[in-house]
């Protein structure tokens, strides 16, 4: 699928919109208000304080009027010149291109940063989420699911946060369907650091998503923030480990309200990253999943995974360990020795790289790693 070039977004309508973000008091629900009434940034600044005492507190409405801050300028300047750059993309609440689904949010956010392919997003697509603290066999479960569900065509969306949501990710990346990454920070910000090699990878082969200005921290408060985003993308979301207080479990409560569809991968009744996900199934309607058929079933897709669709092949990686041995070899060489496509070790030696089974040394080496 390929999209027509945006019409950028012009100066005077960025300057609008960044400087109403940075307005005190005023969060997305008021500024959605606050543009339905007045039709425009400029009209929103150029009226006086009595009219907007009409649906704002004094406090709000003397915030709106002060003069922007200092910096805005500078920051005007730094995101024309980010979304010039190649395989960007600002998209405008309201404006062809805005992703449909997160249109419908009750306080969509009215600017999208976008890198890399952006028709991803009006794509099908499922979200896969569960624990950074995750376990190996977490990560690998989560990386072949999300690679079989992007090989039946959907899209694999996740937080690029570390544990499940580097897995799914790199599953993503291995199927047909990528991924799209929504992130808490400034899109010239990666975090976690650890994940910045997969966040230049989704950049360039998925979509990597933010609608916080440049230069925004990894601040707590922004994680709930793209959780909306992630569920509000997604036709269903899939939790792999959670514990009982993770905050995946704040992305699947918010597929509910949102309408969507909540699965939930169960595990052994003493492990403590199986809880969050027997919370789900058991309080939260969340329906049970073992395979990626029974998503595919539950969404009417199964018939698009093809002849081809296959369960992951454990005894394929015990393989490729053992090929590994005491060695150190790259990806072309273990294709060589295994007569199996560079492509798919590639695939599979990112996820065991996350699982900690394997490690990257310089000049495209791997090592296998003993526990």
């Amino acid at each position: 699928m390929q999209f027509e070039a945006l019409q950028p977004v012009s100066a005077q309508a960025l300057a609008g919109c960044l400087r109403l973000q940075q307005v005190a008091g005023v969060g997305l629900l008021t500024a959605h208000r606050l543009l339905q009434r007045y039709g425009s940034f400029q009209a929103l600044f150029e009226t006086d304080y009595a009219a907007l005492l009409g649906c704002l507190r004094p406090a709000q409405a003397s915030a709106v009027l002060a003069p922007p801050a200092p910096a805005l300028a500078a920051l005007v300047e730094a995101t024309l010149r980010w979304q010039e750059q190649g395989g960007h993309a600002l998209l405008a609440y309201g404006a062809p291109g805005y992703p449909p689904l997160l249109a419908r949010l009750p306080a969509p956010p009215l600017l999208l940063y976008v890198q890399g392919r952006r028709e991803l997003l009006a794509c099908t697509a499922l979200a896969i989420v569960g624990s950074r603290n995750a376990s190996q066999q977490g990560k690998l479960t989560a990386q072949r699911m999300a690679h079989a569900l992007s090989d039946a065509g959907l899209t694999i969306v996740s937080g690029l946060a570390q544990g499940i949501d580097g897995a799914a990710h790199a599953g993503g990346l291995a199927g047909q369907g990528s991924t799209v990454a929504f992130i808490g920070t400034g899109p010239d910000r990666i975090y976690p650091a650890a994940n910045a090699a997969l966040a230049r990878r989704i950049a360039v082969e998925g979509c990597v998503v933010s609608e916080f200005a440049l230069g925004t921290p990894p601040l707590r408060d922004n994680f709930p923030c793209r959780n909306r985003l992630i569920s509000g993308l997604a036709a269903g979301v899939l939790v792999v480990e959670a514990a009982a207080k993770s905050g995946s479990l704040i992305t699947a409560r918010l597929a509910v309200h949102q309408g969507k569809e909540l699965y939930a991968m169960p595990g052994s009744i003493h492990a403590t990253l199986a809880k969050g996900c027997h919370q789900l199934i058991r309080r939260d309607g969340a329906k049970l999943v073992e395979s990626a058929d029974d998503i595919l079933v539950d969404l009417g897709l199964l018939e698009r995974a093809g002849a081809g669709y296959t369960q992951p092949d454990d005894a394929f990686v015990d393989t490729l360990l053992q090929a590994l041995g005491q060695q150190c070899a790259t990806a072309d060489g273990l294709s060589q020795q295994l007569n199996q496509p560079v492509a798919e070790l590639q695939g599979q030696l990112l996820a065991l790289e996350l699982a900690g089974l394997v490690e990257r040394l310089p000049g495209g080496q791997f090592q296998r790693v003993w526990q």
